[in-house]
């Protein structure tokens, strides 16, 4: 009787922080949900489970109208009243301090934000603001994740960007580089003229070969070696049935 009760009560302690933290996370989502402060994809879910709410379609319809009124033209966000004034002239991921257990962040920060209708607890700055949307036309947005000195996109330890954005931000920044809307650090290189003139000495002109005389060697040196007389009738032995007789 015993050890079925306490075989009970491991069961019920292994299965009640489960259930803990599914309430813990459907209270989160409910309260993302009514701040509107998720990322689109986790807003289009929410949108097909709160459909017969008409108190989250209202909510959901002005999302929409948000989502819709930036997924164009993403870059008009920055320059609007509402970008101004929760961000102000700082960028996006200043004031952003990621969730890790212990005194030292981790090397790498994680690997998405938003996993299907489960966001994590402290999204990154890219994917807790729907708004946001990377876009390689997008310049004032990645200009935030450049060094203006070095011209090197900053780590992601450092912004706190989640590993899925850091790719796309990489990505947008390299397009938007190799079509001129970011500038590109180049090493400045010196060099002197002369080493690209035609008049240097190692670019003048093949100078033509001299004419031989019949029995003339090409090297003066080689005539006056001579062969040692134990390794030339060595060789005459192996070679014997292919030289020809003496004339």
């Amino acid at each position: 009787m015993a050890a079925s009760l306490q075989r009970i009560g491991i069961v019920i302690s292994r299965t009640f922080p489960v259930i803990l933290q599914r309430n813990i996370q459907a209270q989160r989502i409910r309260h993302w949900k009514l701040t509107s402060s998720a990322s689109p994809v986790l807003s289009l879910n929410f949108r097909a489970l709160s459909s017969s709410s008409s108190s989250s379609s209202s909510d959901n319809s002005d999302s929409t109208e948000t989502l819709s009124r930036y997924s164009d033209r993403p870059w008009e966000y920055l320059e609007s009243e509402e970008y101004i004034e929760r961000y102000g002239s700082k960028p996006v991921w200043s004031n952003y301090r990621r969730n890790h257990k212990g005194g030292v962040p981790p090397q790498k920060t994680r690997k998405t934000c938003i996993r299907g209708d489960k966001i994590c607890g402290n999204p990154c700055p890219i994917c807790r603001d729907p708004n946001i949307i990377v876009h390689y036309k997008n310049v004032n947005l990645l200009q935030q994740f450049v060094s203006p000195q070095t011209g090197i996109v900053y780590d992601p330890t450092r912004t706190g960007v989640c590993m899925k954005q850091q790719k796309l931000l990489n990505k947008a920044i390299e397009t938007a580089r190799d079509c001129g809307l970011l500038s590109a650090q180049l090493p400045h290189v010196d060099y002197s003229k002369e080493d690209y003139s035609n008049t240097h000495g190692a670019v003048a002109p093949t100078p033509a070969p001299f004419s031989l005389s019949s029995g003339e060697l090409w090297y003066p040196w080689y005539g006056s070696i001579k062969p040692d007389e134990r390794e030339l009738a060595r060789v005459r032995r192996i070679y014997k049935d292919y030289l020809k007789p003496d004339v």
